[in-house]
């Protein structure tokens, strides 16, 4: 069993904050602090640039991206690590469409994040061809699925909800059809049991500020299918996706594996911090994360609607359905969850009405959601919520 109580002396816990935000970004790892003056001192300000040798930085996105394989049952050597999110989105969906086409349809729900939506658009708008998104209701995905849908972009938990889609079922109904997966995991890895070669996904992203604790603007990555390893085309081609970034070639070959979906040069200093927190991770069963999470969850559902009854449960009731999220709904959300943070209770707010709270094993207890339970309790019985300085909404909710 999963020592929980060791992990959580692995991060650095404000004293006295209740934390549920970690679907958002994660807290600091203990160990990222030492990592990165490892680096800046005894590598960088030491070596200079022999570091990119004698320190390894050249292999650091391999070698991270299996270390996050492992968490999402991913083969070694087919996750690699860098960029953002939103470019990992646009390589893998523009690497999909190459590979059907003769269709014209990408597949997505409502319920997507709405970057995903926005890099979508922006490539089919840039590709022309007649490509066009669909966008259906979440409980309409499977059914949307027939023969003229190129790729499949979808979204395994919902960012607002926690809603969680059958990542086997839909792939299977995708393949079926003849259409291409993209997965995205943002609120999947390090949440929930993720097996991409079980589910015979084709490709997969994702980020690493939330769940792995990687820190904010972390790298991302990208799964690419061992079968397409040497054939999906990387529509950016940057020079550390080629065969030989340092032979200077002025023609693109791409590697032969999923290092073709790197781009730029590594973000070292990034990396070795989500390298130190993935430390964590070792000897961490995902099953004992999902069983965990989910009691945790269960307990605070249970006490908010006995204790709050004003407030309405947005997330699916029934725990399978569901990642590692918990939203309610309240017209006052912005004000309600500005008392909470006031009252060191920190969760976040989605538009238009929903408080979401993240339950992270690694970090959280029971105490701590029943805690964060009775302090909800009394911002809502005491109405500490109604106050104009919780109203005014800051840049960032």
């Amino acid at each position: 069993m999963t020592d929980f109580a060791a992990t959580r002396r692995l991060f650095h816990l404000p004293e006295g904050v209740l934390y549920l935000d970690g679907n958002s970004l994660g807290p600091l790892p203990v160990a990222a602090e030492a990592r990165v003056r490892e680096v800046m001192t005894r590598e960088w300000g030491n070596e200079l640039i022999k570091a990119w040798n004698t320190a390894d930085w050249i292999e650091l996105p391999r070698r991270v991206g299996d270390r996050i394989g492992r968490l999402i049952g991913a083969a070694e050597g087919s996750v690699a690590t860098g960029d953002t999110l939103s470019v990992k989105v646009f390589q893998a969906l523009a690497a999909a469409l190459a590979l059907r086409p003769e269709r014209k349809v990408v597949l997505s729900d409502t319920g997507n994040f709405p970057s995903d939506l926005y890099i979508a658009g922006g490539l089919i708008q840039a590709l022309g061809g007649g490509l066009e998104l669909r966008l259906v209701a979440p409980e309409e995905v499977e059914g949307a699925i027939d023969e003229s849908v190129a790729v499949m972009l979808i979204t395994e938990v919902d960012y607002r909800t926690g809603r969680r889609h059958d990542m086997t079922a839909l792939t299977a109904k995708a393949h079926a059809a003849g259409a291409v997966t993209v997965w995205d995991l943002a609120h999947s890895a390090g949440a929930v049991p993720v097996d991409l070669a079980a589910a015979d996904a084709d490709f997969a992203v994702g980020c690493t500020y939330k769940y792995l604790n990687g820190g904010p603007g972390a790298p991302a990555f990208i799964y690419v299918a061992p079968r397409f390893a040497d054939s999906a085309r990387p529509i950016l081609s940057g020079w550390m996706g080629h065969e030989a970034p340092f032979a200077f070639d002025l023609d693109y070959r791409p590697h032969a594996s999923v290092e073709r979906m790197r781009v730029g040069t590594p973000p070292v200093l990034a990396l070795a911090v989500l390298d130190a927190a993935l430390d964590a991770w070792d000897g961490v069963d995902m099953a004992d994360v999902r069983a965990a999470s989910i009691a945790l969850s269960e307990r605070f559902i249970a006490e908010v609607e006995a204790r709050c009854p004003d407030l309405t449960l947005a997330s699916p009731r029934v725990t399978q359905a569901r990642g590692s999220q918990v939203s309610f709904r309240h017209p006052q959300g912005y004000a309600i969850m500005q008392a909470l943070i006031a009252n060191e209770v920190i969760g976040d707010f989605r538009a238009p009405d929903l408080i979401r709270f993240g339950f992270t094993p690694l970090y959280l207890s029971e105490e701590d959601v029943m805690a964060a339970a009775k302090v909800l309790e009394r911002v809502m019985t005491e109405r500490l919520w109604d106050d104009p300085a919780y109203a005014t909404r800051s840049k960032v909710t």
